[in-house]
């Protein structure tokens, strides 16, 4: 058994916590199982974590790799480990497009052979112990079954619009494994009550599959199976969902019943209901407030009065004030807000914008302020149309501008024109203030290099 865990999403569903950086799997709110009553992110845990620790727990991290986006990449490795398998999307598409990606890297570069089961679960996914044996149950069941797909069919635990629906044949109920009838996506209140009175199971995104099976719809679309060749021609596969493109018009296929704690959180009602305290940041909730949640990542406090069922959330990238009967609609009505991610946590630590300045024709002014944890480096790189200038607060770091080598600490200023190449790596934490001016300032103007520390070495009292 192979297991690819997907981790894609746009950022739009916890608007403003999460973005195009920072989907809500790695959103670190809720207290891990091991925390104290502080607050710090020393004491939180993200979905990605938990759901990779899980893994670990029953033996699956080993088997699996995870599908991600490029711009996920140095959030995952800063969160869960660098030397994480991951199958990065050249540009983000859809779950069919990843899933055959990642198929064809368990092919070619994992060489695992056509009749391996291979199993896709969701990362952003908080579920118990018997999930993920449900998960090791579906591979084995599916061994021996002569279905093309399978899946895993949660037990409904109120009528919901935001699941699809499987039917099953009804005279099936104690088999392990049920003939599917048919599937019915998101439907209203009234129509999902009465498929829940009818036997139907939640589709909580968990498909199985022999590898030969998704390497034929390649041949059949005249698509490389080959990993390299296939990521080249990526922009060739269609943008659409797995339960669309593959799911919904397969005849032959199973589901498995499940019955468990399962969520995917997939709304702010869904979030603050798992989490412990109703305030969590700077900020005060008075007592008459009732079943109203804050988040706040912010440095100034949020003070709420008189205000009931309600969800109130802050961070750099905006403040979202909602009734909570309404929270789900949220990804609708933000659809044409299109700032950049004000805050993103990277491989090395993380960074936020706390200033822009586009006043001037060809002139961009971007003001970060930047973390960089004790022996992590920013990569060698060189930006086309900006320059820099940063501002050490805090810490201590080794910096290379165009193969000029020194030291710099606290209250130093370095200043990187446009074309030089740099790093910084921090020998203590280091805060520092990046200011970038240019005429054009976004995340595409970058070029890395390839640099090894120990080649730069540094005669420096400790």
């Amino acid at each position: 058994m192979r297991l690819i865990v997907l981790s894609g999403g746009s950022g739009k569903r916890l608007w403003p916590l999460s973005n195009d950086y920072r989907s809500k799997q790695f959103i670190k709110v809720m207290d891990s199982d091991t925390s104290s009553d502080e607050s710090t992110d020393e004491y939180r845990t993200s979905m990605i974590q938990r759901v990779w620790a899980k893994l670990q727990e029953h033996n699956l991290a080993e088997s699996a790799v995870i599908a991600a986006s490029r711009a996920q990449q140095e959030i995952i490795q800063s969160q869960i480990g660098a030397e994480v398998p991951l199958v990065l999307e050249p540009t983000r598409r859809d779950t069919f497009p990843a899933i055959c990606l990642a198929s064809s890297f368990l092919h070619s570069r994992m060489s695992a052979d056509d009749d391996e089961i291979i199993v896709v679960m969701p990362v952003d996914v908080e579920a118990d112990d018997s999930f993920y044996s449900s998960i090791k149950q579906l591979a084995q069941l599916f061994q021996t079954s002569s279905a093309n797909l399978g899946l895993i069919g949660l037990k409904p635990t109120h009528p919901s619009e935001k699941f699809g629906y499987i039917l099953t044949n009804a005279a099936q109920e104690q088999a392990t494994l049920l003939n599917i009838d048919r599937f019915v996506e998101k439907p209203s209140i009234e129509e999902a009550s009465e498929l829940i009175e009818n036997g139907a199971l939640w589709n909580c995104g968990v498909f199985a599959f022999r590898l030969g099976y998704i390497l034929r719809l390649l041949d059949e679309r005249s698509l490389p199976k080959e990993y390299g060749r296939l990521s080249s021609q990526y922009h060739l596969l269609p943008a659409i969902s797995f339960d669309y493109q593959i799911v919904e018009r397969e005849n032959n296929i199973v589901v498995h019943p499940y019955q468990g704690n399962w969520s995917d959180l997939g709304t702010w009602n869904d979030w603050t209901e798992t989490m412990p305290n109703r305030m969590n940041g700077k900020g005060i909730l008075s007592d008459d407030c009732e079943n109203t949640c804050v988040i706040n990542e912010l440095q100034i406090p949020i003070v709420v009065m008189g205000v009931s069922n309600a969800i109130i959330a802050a961070s750099p990238d905006g403040i979202l004030v909602v009734d909570r009967s309404v929270s789900s609609k949220i990804k609708d009505v933000i659809q044409d807000i299109s700032a950049r991610p004000m805050y993103q946590e990277t491989e090395y630590g993380w960074c936020r914008v706390i200033d822009e300045d586009n006043q001037q024709i060809n002139r961009q002014v971007v003001t970060k302020k930047v973390q960089i944890w004790a022996g992590k480096h920013i990569s060698y790189h060189v930006h086309a149309h900006r320059n820099e200038i940063w501002t050490l607060i805090s810490g201590k770091a080794e910096i290379v501008v165009d193969e000029r080598q020194f030291i710099a600490r606290s209250g130093d200023i370095i200043h990187v024109q446009a074309g030089s190449k740099h790093a910084i790596k921090a020998i203590e934490a280091v805060n520092l203030i990046e200011v970038q001016i240019g005429e054009k300032v976004d995340e595409e103007d970058i070029t890395r290099y390839d640099i090894d520390w120990n080649d730069y070495k540094l005669s420096w009292e400790g």
